[in-house]
């Protein structure tokens, strides 16, 4: 939409505010087949980011994270691990992963020492609850 956008489009190459939107939404379907692909002969030991991305970019650090955890569904540690040791934005894929695994699996996924370390845990752990409502 041409209001939220602002003037931000004018900064790309593209000739009007739907065609900057239209291209977002095509490289995002273009890194999710790619995460696709990469479903379908999945490797745990290859680095991630050959399949989808450096996620340097925010598509790729999205499909990026979530075909970490798509490795590992139920265990949330080891997807994390996987994230964190890949060659691209770590610290990026490895925050996404983590957050498909604990919104998948909740918080009771993490060793407990995680999770009473976690700032604010208390007030997320309320509003989680409220949202379940």
């Amino acid at each position: 939409r041409r209001d939220w956008l602002g003037d931000l489009w004018t900064r790309s190459q593209d000739p009007s505010p739907e065609h900057f939107i239209a291209r977002g939404w095509d490289e995002c379907l273009a890194v999710l087949d790619r995460l696709e692909a990469a479903l379908l002969a999945p490797d745990p030991e290859a680095d991630p980011c050959l399949a989808t991305g450096a996620g340097w970019i925010a598509e790729e650090a999205l499909a990026t994270g979530l075909f970490c955890f798509l490795l590992f569904p139920e265990e949330p540690v080891t997807a994390l691990r996987r994230a964190a040791c890949s060659s691209g934005d770590s610290d990026s894929i490895a925050c996404l992963t983590g957050a498909f695994a604990g919104a998948w699996l909740g918080i009771d996924a993490w060793p407990t020492e995680w999770a009473d370390r976690i700032e604010y845990g208390s007030e997320l752990v309320t509003l989680g609850a409220l949202w379940d409502e």
